[in-house]
C-alpha cells in the first residue's frame, strides 16, 4: 500500500485551504472530477487520514502535504470510476479487518480499546471512517494489481543484475553474510515487479487525468486539471 501511495504525483493546485479544525469549517467544493464534487470536508478528512497512517501530528501537516492529499482524492475518484466500469468486487470485511489490525499494531497506545479510541480522536477520525478508507485503498490495490501485473515481465537477467548491483552491496554494507541468488530470487522478482507497476500506474493516472474534466479553484473554466 505504501508503494502505491508513493507513486501518486502531487499536483500543485494552488487552492486556498482552511486551517485544520480551526473553528467552524465551511463546506464547499474544492475540485470536481468528471462532475463529481470533492468537498472541503472530504479534503480535511483525507488530510487527517493520511496524517494518521503516517504517524504525523495534525499540527505538523505542511502545505505540500495538504496539496498531496487533495491530489490523492482526485486520483482515487478516477480509479473509483474505473472500478465501477469494470464492475470490480470489493474486498471482504475480513481482509479490511486484518488491515485495520495491522494499522493498530503500529501504535503502542492503541493496544487497549480506550487508547485506540483516544488515538482516533486525536486525528478527528472514527473507526468506521478508517475502515471505509482502508477498504477503498484495498479495492484500489486489487484493481491496480489485476490491471497492471499481467503486463509486467521480469527476466532472469534483470533479477541477477539487481542481485549483484543492489542487493549484495546493501547486504555487505550491513555486515551480513551473502545470500545465494536462488534463495532471494522470488523477493527480488516481486520488488522489481512492484517498481514496474508503480511506473505503469503513474502513466495510467496521467492518461486518466488527460482524458478527464478536472476542475478546481486553481483551474480556468475548461481546464482538464493540473499539468503533470
Amino acid at each position: 500500500m505504501v508503494m502505491i501511495r508513493k507513486i501518486f504525483i502531487a499536483a500543485m493546485l494552488g487552492l486556498v485551504a482552511l486551517p485544520l479544525w480551526a473553528g467552524e469549517v465551511i463546506d464547499g467544493i474544492v475540485a470536481t472530477v468528471n462532475g463529481h464534487a470533492i468537498l472541503q470536508s472530504d479534503w480535511e478528512d483525507e488530510i487527517c487520514f493520511e496524517a494518521f497512517l503516517g504517524g504525523q501530528p495534525l499540527d505538523r501537516v505542511t502545505p505540500d502535504a495538504r496539496k498531496t492529499a487533495l491530489d490523492h482524492l482526485i486520483d482515487q475518484e478516477l480509479l473509483r470510476e474505473q472500478m465501477q466500469s469494470l464492475e470490480s468486487q470489493h474486498v471482504s470485511d475480513e481482509v479490511v479487518g486484518e488491515r485495520m489490525r495491522e494499522v493498530r499494531k503500529q501504535y503502542r497506545d492503541a493496544s487497549s480499546d480506550q487508547g485506540w479510541q483516544a488515538l482516533l480522536a486525536q486525528f478527528h477520525l472514527t473507526e468506521k471512517e478508517v475502515k471505509e478508507r482502508l477498504g477503498l485503498q484495498l479495492d484500489v490495490m486489487r484493481l491496480v494489481d489485476s490491471k497492471l501485473r499481467p503486463g509486467v515481465q521480469i527476466d532472469a537477467k534483470s533479477i541477477e543484475s539487481y542481485y549483484n548491483h543492489e542487493f549484495l552491496p546493501q547486504l555487505r554494507q550491513a555486515g551480513a553474510k551473502d545470500v545465494p541468488l536462488a534463495e532471494v530470487t522470488p523477493k527480488i522478482k516481486e520488488l522489481l515487479t512492484q517498481e514496474k507497476m508503480n511506473q505503469l500506474l503513474a502513466a495510467w493516472l496521467q492518461s486518466l487525468r488527460s482524458g478527464s474534466n478536472i476542475r478546481g479553484e486553481g483551474f480556468p473554466p475548461n481546464s482538464r486539471g493540473p499539468a503533470q
